[in-house]
C-alpha cells in the first residue's frame, strides 16, 4: 500500500471510532424510544462560571475548538484604542482568580460586542455580530486602578492545561463533550440557573433578592415531575452559594415539597444504595476557597475533587447502567471564549434593563444566548472521547445547544411539553444515547491537586 493511502486509512479509522454507533436523528420516534429504553435516572450537576476556552482550552482532543487546537486568540487591552497592546491566550491558569470577572448583562455585552450598549435591532437582524474582543477591556474597566493590566489580561484569557484539570481531562477522553453548548442567558448565575430548570429567567437579568424566596410562579422541572408521578430530589451543599433551585418557586412551598430539598451528603448514600430518584439535581457550594463549584474565587482543584466524588458515586452505584449524568456550568463568568454567541428564540416577551458602565441604559431582550460553557454527557450509553458539534431543532435547522436542551430532552424522556418557546426550539440530545452499553467507563476518575 502506498504510504499516503495508509495515512488516509488510519485517519478514516480514527474518525470512524469517534462516531457514535447510534445513527438516529434527534427528535425522531426511534431516537426517543431508544432514550426511554436506556435511561431511567438523570443526574444534573451545574457548576459555576467557566467558558470552554478557559476550562477546556488545553484539551487536545480533536473537535474541541479551543486555544490549543485552533488558537491562539487575542484581545486588546482597550477596544477603543488598540495600539495600547493586546494579550493572547496562553497555557497555565490560576487555581483561584480573586478579581472576579464581570458576568453582568452589560459586562457580557462588552465582552462579546466590544460595546456595553450595542444596537439591539442590528443584533436581531444579524447585521451586528459579536467579535468576542472585549474581555480584557471589561476586566481592566473593573479592576484597572487596583491591579496590573497584564495580570488582569491573563486572568480572563489564559486556559487550563490537561495536567491542571485531570478530572475533566478524563471526562473528555472517556465520554461526550459538547463543542457548541451556550448559556441560555447572556448574564449571571441565578438567571441562568432559573433558565436551566424553567426555560426562562422570568425577565430577571441579575442575582436579585427574589431568588431563594419561593417568589417565582413559572413552571419548573420539579413541579412537572411531581405532577406526572416522577420522583426527584434537589441535593444541595448546605454551605450554600448556589440554589437550591427548588426553593425559588412558589409551587414548592404551596404544595409542601420542601422536603425534597436535601443535603448533598444524602446523594452519596442514595447512589450507594441504588435509591436515587428519577431526577437528581445537584447544587455545589460557592464561592471562595474551600467551596466546590469552580467559581473563580474558589479552587479549580476543589471543584475537580467534587466532580470526582459525584462521578465515582454514580459509577459504583447499582443504578449506573440506567443513569445519564449531565455535567454543565451556568455561564461563562467573564472568562474569554472565541465563539460568538448565537441568536435564539425568546422564551417570553419579558426584557431586562440595567445601567451600563458608560452611564447609558441597556435593555436585554433575551433573544441571544451567552458564551460557550463546558458540558458533558456521562453514561455507559454515551460514546467514548466523542465531541458533539451543533445540534438540530425540531424542524431540522442547525442550532447550538443550551440549558434548554436539557429540558427539551427530558420532555422526550418523561413525556411533557416544552415550558417555553425557547425550550420548544432547542436542540435535543436524545440521539446521542447509544444502542449498546459500554463496559469500559473508568471505575473512578483521577485525583486532582492544588497547583
Amino acid at each position: 500500500m502506498h504510504p499516503s493511502a495508509l495515512v488516509g486509512l488510519l485517519a478514516f479509522t480514527a474518525a470512524a471510532q469517534a462516531i457514535p454507533t447510534n445513527p438516529r436523528k434527534a427528535h425522531s420516534t426511534s431516537s426517543i424510544s431508544n432514550l426511554k429504553s436506556k435511561i431511567k435516572n438523570v443526574v444534573v450537576l451545574c457548576m459555576e462560571n467557566r467558558s470552554v476556552d478557559n476550562l477546556l482550552g488545553g484539551q487536545t482532543l480533536k473537535g474541541i475548538e479551543n486555544p490549543i487546537n485552533n488558537g491562539p486568540y487575542c484581545n486588546p487591552y482597550n477596544v477603543t484604542d488598540p495600539p495600547q497592546g493586546q494579550h493572547c491566550t496562553e497555557a497555565r491558569d490560576y487555581d483561584s482568580v480573586t478579581d472576579d470577572p464581570s458576568h453582568a448583562v452589560t459586562g457580557n455585552t462588552m465582552e462579546f460586542y466590544s460595546n456595553w450598549t450595542p444596537d439591539n435591532a442590528l443584533i436581531a437582524s444579524g447585521k451586528l455580530t459579536a467579535n468576542n474582543n472585549g474581555f480584557i477591556h471589561e476586566q481592566i474597566n473593573n479592576y484597572g486602578s487596583d491591579a496590573n493590566k497584564t495580570m488582569l489580561a491573563k486572568q480572563v484569557m489564559n486556559y487550563y492545561t490537561e495536567d491542571e484539570v485531570p478530572v475533566l481531562t478524563s471526562l473528555v477522553q472517556n465520554f461526550l463533550t459538547f463543542n457548541h453548548w451556550h448559556s441560555d442567558i447572556a448574564g449571571p448565575t441565578d438567571p441562568n440557573r432559573f433558565a436551566l430548570v424553567a426555560g426562562t429567567s422570568g425577565g430577571h437579568g441579575t442575582n436579585d433578592d427574589s431568588f431563594g424566596t419561593y417568589a417565582f410562579t413559572q413552571r419548573s422541572i420539579f413541579q412537572q415531575l411531581s405532577e406526572t408521578n416522577h420522583t426527584w430530589l434537589n441535593y444541595w451543599d448546605t454551605a450554600g452559594g448556589t440554589g437550591p433551585e427548588a426553593q425559588w418557586f412558589s409551587w414548592t412551598k404551596e404544595t409542601s415539597n420542601q422536603d425534597k430539598v436535601v443535603p448533598i451528603t444524602q446523594f452519596y448514600t442514595d447512589a450507594q444504595s441504588g435509591s436515587l430518584p428519577e431526577f437528581s439535581y445537584l447544587n455545589p457550594s460557592c464561592c471562595g476557597v474551600g467551596t466546590t463549584s469552580m467559581h473563580d474565587s474558589g479552587l479549580i482543584s476543589d471543584g475537580e475533587a467534587f466532580i470526582k466524588k459525584v462521578y465515582d458515586s454514580i459509577r459504583s452505584s447499582p443504578q449506573w447502567n440506567e443513569t445519564l449524568f449531565v455535567l454543565t456550568f451556568d455561564e461563562t463568568g467573564g472568562f474569554h471564549d472565541h465563539v460568538p454567541p448565537p441568536l435564539a428564540t425568546r422564551p417570553d416577551n419579558l426584557t431586562y434593563t440595567e445601567t451600563a458602565p458608560n452611564g447609558e441604559k441597556y435593555t436585554y431582550e433575551f433573544n441571544r444566548l451567552g458564551g460557550r460553557i463546558p458540558t458533558f454527557l456521562i453514561s455507559p450509553w454515551t460514546s467514548k472521547g466523542f465531541v458533539e458539534q451543533k445540534g438540530t431543532d425540531k424542524s431540522g435547522a442547525t442550532v447550538s445547544y443550551s440549558a434548554s436542551s436539557i429540558l427539551k430532552t427530558l420532555g422526550y424522556l418523561w413525556d411533557f411539553e416544552a415550558f417555553t418557546p425557547r425550550v420548544e426550539d432547542a436542540a435535543s440530545f436524545d440521539h446521542l444515547i447509544l444502542s449498546t452499553i459500554r463496559e469500559d467507563a473508568p471505575a473512578a476518575l483521577p485525583s486532582s491537586e492544588a497547583f
